[in-house]
C-alpha cells in the first residue's frame, strides 16, 4: 500500500488536504487521482486510511475512512552518532537507519571525517537528509521522524553520552579490539539489569578515528567494539551493529 507523511495541521475533522510539494509528489509524480486509496502517516504515530474525493489544479482532497495507531519504537532506543562521511554514504545510511528504526543521528566532525567544519555543511545537504528521512518514513510505514540533528564537534560527544546513568555507547574500531559485540552486550545487559533507555553507537568515517580520539573515548568509559576481522565500510559497520543490537534487546517486533 502506498503511504505519504503530512503535517498533523493537514487533517481537518474527517478529512485530509493536500497543498504544496505534499500535493506535487502525491498527484503529480505518483499519479494518485479522484477514488485513489492510500495510508497518510502523521507526526502524532497515526496512520489514516484514505480515498481521494476531489483533485484540483494545486490542491487535493481525501475523506478518512480508517484510523489506526502506530506502536512506538520500542526502548532502549537506538541513536548513532556518525563521524561525516562522503555524501552518498551519508544518504545511505540516512534511509536504512530510518527503516531499521533508528531514534536518531547526530553527525560529528572528527580527525578525519570528509567535513571539518560545518561551513561547509550546506543548507541544501540538511534538507536532502530531511526528504530521504520522510521518503524511507513512507515506505516503512513508521510512525515519527528519525531526527537528524544539526552538526557538532567532536569534543562535544560527551554530552551525548553521559546524558543519563540508563543511556549506554559504544563505538565501532577497526583497529585492536579485545572487545566484541557479543561480548559487549553481555556486559550491558549484567550491568544494567533493569535495562537501558539508549544506546549510542559511535561510527567513524571512512577514515576511521585517530589515536587521539580512541583515547578521548576511552576516557569516557567507552571501549572499542569489534565487529570480527573483516574491515567494514561505514554503511555497512553501521547496519550491521544496529542488527545486532535491535536483535539482542528484543527490538525486532
Amino acid at each position: 500500500m502506498r503511504r505519504y507523511w503530512i503535517e498533523k495541521k493537514d487533517l481537518f475533522q474527517d478529512q485530509v488536504n493536500f497543498t504544496g510539494d505534499v500535493f506535487h509528489h502525491i498527484f503529480d509524480v505518483c499519479r494518485q487521482e479522484v477514488g485513489s486509496k492510500f495510508e497518510v502517516l502523521t507526526e502524532d504515530s497515526k496512520a489514516y486510511f484514505v480515498e481521494v474525493t476531489v483533485v484540483a489544479k494545486k490542491n487535493a482532497t481525501a475523506r478518512i475512512l480508517e484510523e489506526r495507531i502506530i506502536p512506538p519504537l520500542k526502548e532502549p532506543h537506538i541513536h548513532l552518532a556518525l563521524s561525516i562521511s562522503r555524501f552518498p554514504v551519508m544518504d545511505a545510511i540516512m534511509e536504512k537507519a530510518v527503516e531499521m528504526g533508528v531514534k536518531s543521528i547526530q553527525p560529528f566532525f572528527s580527525e578525519f571525517s570528509f567535513l571539518r567544519t560545518g561551513e561547509k555543511l550546506s543548507d541544501n545537504k540538511v534538507e536532502r537528509w530531511d526528504k530521504i528521512v520522510r521518503s524511507a518514513t513512507q515506505q516503512s510505514g513508521r510512525g515519527d521522524l528519525l531526527k537528524v540533528q544539526p552538526a557538532i564537534s567532536f569534543e562535544k560527544i560527551s554530552d551525548l553520552i553521559n546524558q543519563d546513568a540508563n543511556h549506554v555507547g559504544l563505538f565501532a574500531y577497526e583497529g585492536p579490539s579485545t572487545l566484541s559485540i557479543k561480548d559487549y552486550v553481555q556486559q550491558v545487559k549484567s550491568q544494567h539489569p533493569q535495562g537501558v533507555k539508549a544506546i549510542w553507537i559511535i561510527v567513524g568515517s571512512e577514515g576511521g578515528f585517530s589515536h587521539n580520539e580512541v583515547e578521548k573515548f576511552q576516557q569516557l568509559g567507552l571501549r572499542p567494539v569489534t565487529l570480527g576481522p573483516q574491515v567494514l565500510r561505514v554503511e555497512t559497520a553501521c547496519m550491521a551493529l544496529v542488527s545486532v543490537l535491535k536483535y539482542d534487546f528484543d527490538l525486532m517486533c
